[in-house]
């Protein structure tokens, strides 16, 4: 077996689509030689399609990352797969309509909680339910979008995704001592089913395409998807609480 990620056993979350950020991290991941699992939730029979076209079919764990029945169960259905992980890509976001395209004043708690539930916390509840099957030189790796600005119509998602950024960094600073690494890729806007979701997402792909130094296509996940499988490779070994820009450069203009 050869390969950037050969021998490595790896638990995907979040693939809906083949135009997921994570579809295109598992196809990468195993043409690079990994084991790849996945999980899904809500709609198992569209992710268990989508599995089929990887290059080699994949297994499926349903996983709620909201349910601690699942979290805690989380570990032994991996088991029956693989005898453990070496990499887990955390590839989850969710905010109900309230929280986005304007509603950043009128999103009432409740919804706002669900946001930080399922984009933020989740983040450390994955990595913790998937450590009693990780050791040294493990990793984890997330997917943001740039939380340092407000952007129009993101709204309580941009409140996650800065909390996502910040649980990176404190898992870091949590799992190092176990030679665990947490590091973040930071896309620009792509067009996947999260994106379509958003009321007015239009204005970052317009952003994008007239400013990004590097150019930007909107409707390819593999840069994104690299840059994952590079952190969680062995040639990062001594990298962890790090964000990894792959925007063509956006993020390193003034307005």
């Amino acid at each position: 077996m050869s390969g950037l990620l050969a021998g490595k056993r790896l638990l995907v979350t979040g693939v809906i689509t083949d135009a997921s950020i994570a579809f295109s991290v598992a196809k990468l991941a195993q043409e690079n030689g990994a084991q790849v699992v996945l999980t899904g939730f809500g709609r198992m029979s569209l992710v268990e399609r989508i599995a089929k076209r990887l290059p080699e079919a994949a297994p499926v764990i349903e996983l709620d990352v909201t349910n601690e029945e699942h979290l805690a169960g989380l570990a032994d259905k991996v088991r029956e797969h693989v005898d453990g992980l070496d990499g887990v890509v955390h590839s989850i976001g969710f905010a109900p309509q309230s929280c986005l395209g304007g509603g950043f004043l009128s999103a009432p708690w409740e919804d706002v909680a669900t946001a930080l539930h399922v984009s933020t916390y989740s983040y450390k509840s994955l990595a913790m339910a998937a450590l009693p099957l990780m050791g040294p030189g493990g990793a984890v790796v997330g997917l943001t979008f740039d939380a340092t600005k407000a952007w129009p119509v993101y709204d309580w998602m941009g409140v996650a995704k800065a909390g996502l950024e910040s649980a990176s960094r404190y898992l870091a600073l949590h799992l190092g001592p176990k030679g665990i690494r947490s590091n973040l890729v930071s896309a620009g806007p792509l067009r996947t089913m999260a994106a379509k979701s958003i009321p007015g997402f239009e204005q970052f792909e317009d952003a994008w395409a007239d400013r990004a130094p590097l150019g930007w296509e909107l409707t390819d996940q593999e840069p994104a998807a690299r840059a994952c499988l590079a952190l969680l490779s062995d040639w990062f070994p001594a990298t962890t609480g790090e964000i990894v820009h792959v925007d063509g450069g956006y993020h390193a203009l003034g307005a």
